[in-house]
């Protein structure tokens, strides 16, 4: 598995990746998450690919996007992770975390932290965190439906 950046010519790629209603309950689909990513140089999308196969997306976004979550200046936020619908259940999401920490210090040296919001209802997802390392300090924020749960992964550059 792999993790890259965004480029145009992956446009073709994120027309096929299907998410469902149900997913959009809790996130933004892809296509509506590059077209803030265009507006914003703070926000980067990024696409996790098996082999060839687009099989996650999320957004890592730095400065004010963090500052509802966390007062950490050397946080980052991800946002609008989700798995392709055919694709769920298969561990990708889970290997992408795995491989996140490694890849933000590649990309942004300066980062000791990793901020997400999770919704409430999301279980799933929230023990999914949990496995792979976030914690839960009791912290929550406004989300863009409702109020939602903050955890954290602290990087630790010793071990990178």
């Amino acid at each position: 598995m792999r993790l890259k950046f965004y480029e145009k010519k992956d446009d073709f790629l994120i027309e096929r990746y299907t998410i469902t209603e149900e997913q959009l309950r809790y996130t933004m689909s892809p296509k509506e998450s590059i077209e803030l990513v265009k507006q914003d140089k703070n926000r980067h999308a990024v696409l996790v690919f098996d082999e060839d196969k687009l099989v996650t997306f999320f957004v890592l976004h730095e400065k004010e996007g963090v500052t509802p979550y966390s007062s950490n200046e050397q946080a980052i936020l991800i946002r609008a992770f989700s798995t392709d619908f055919y694709e769920q259940g298969k561990g990708y999401a889970k290997a992408a975390l795995k491989l996140l920490p490694d890849f933000v210090l590649e990309h942004f040296p300066t980062i000791n932290e990793l901020v997400l919001g999770v919704n409430l209802p999301n279980t799933a997802a929230q023990s999914l965190y949990k496995k792979c390392g976030f914690v839960d300090e009791g912290k929550m924020a406004k989300g863009f439906r409702a109020e939602i749960k903050v955890m954290s992964y602290y990087i630790s550059k010793i071990n990178s």
